[in-house]
């Protein structure tokens, strides 16, 4: 099982970063591999992706979401990943954002992209292209979903 845990400072209040998170369907504009991201609910995703030549469709359940903290999901069926993704407010307009993720590396060439580091830099110039893409929209989301999706209880 791979893991990975990546953070960006955004020059922008933590209310504006996380509403902007929330855009699933934005996504393709600064993650790199991601054709296609499209909400079905309020907490399933369908993802379409292109990494290394390689097509992959699959769907991720969001497990836990509190406006302005965090967003958790799963991936349900195909790929074996879930993660995490905490906002921190630094101060009224700087906003740390981290990713942390699990994944389960599928053939030799994603199980020798994971030794040598590839996912951790995906991650980190991604969350450096999202970081891009709010602060040159100047503080303005596209959209924003405010409501909440509890943690699951054992």
């Amino acid at each position: 099982m791979g893991a990975v845990t990546e953070y960006v400072d955004v020059a922008v209040p933590v209310r504006t970063v996380y509403n902007q998170w929330t855009q699933f369907e934005e996504f393709p504009h600064f993650m790199e591999g991601v054709d296609q991201v499209t909400q079905i609910s309020d907490t399933m995703t369908h993802w379409t992706t292109e990494i290394a030549g390689v097509t992959r469709e699959f769907d991720a359940k969001i497990t836990e979401q509190i406006p302005d903290e965090r967003v958790a999901w799963t991936a349900t069926g195909g790929v074996k990943q879930a993660g995490v993704i905490t906002f921190h407010r630094l101060d009224d307009h700087h906003t740390r954002v981290t990713a942390q993720m699990e994944f389960d590396p599928e053939g030799l060439a994603e199980q020798a992209g994971d030794k040598l580091g590839v996912v951790d830099r995906r991650v980190k110039g991604d969350l450096k292209r999202f970081k891009e893409f709010i602060e040159n929209r100047q503080g303005v989301e596209t959209g924003a979903w405010r409501g909440e999706v509890p943690r699951p209880q054992p």
